[in-house]
């Protein structure tokens, strides 16, 4: 039995690549996100690249690439912290009143 691949849309594509370029969020976590192969989410990234080249041309340096990573995933950390806290708070709250 052959099974069909699926299609998925330009837009799709699309935002998927653009997770990954703009958010500097890898393509493993990217893919398993959006549930594709890493492979099909590199060449949508690949293919982005080539038809949105970086305006301005100054490309950050490999250091400063690893330390604005590391600084949004410590963003991400912080808000989800952050979300915890609030809804714990509320939690307490409510149980308290």
């Amino acid at each position: 039995m052959v099974q069909r691949r699926s299609r998925y849309s330009p837009e799709f594509r699309e935002a998927a690549a653009k997770e990954v370029v703009e958010r500097s969020r890898s393509i493993a976590e990217v893919a398993r996100d959006v549930g594709v192969l890493e492979q099909t989410l590199g060449t949508w990234v690949r293919k982005y690249r080539e038809t949105h080249p970086v305006e301005g041309g100054d490309e950050l340096s490999v250091s400063d690439r690893a330390r604005l990573k590391e600084l949004e995933r410590r963003v991400r950390e912080l808000e989800q912290e952050n979300e915890f806290l609030g809804k714990s708070a509320a939690f307490f709250a409510k149980k308290f009143r």
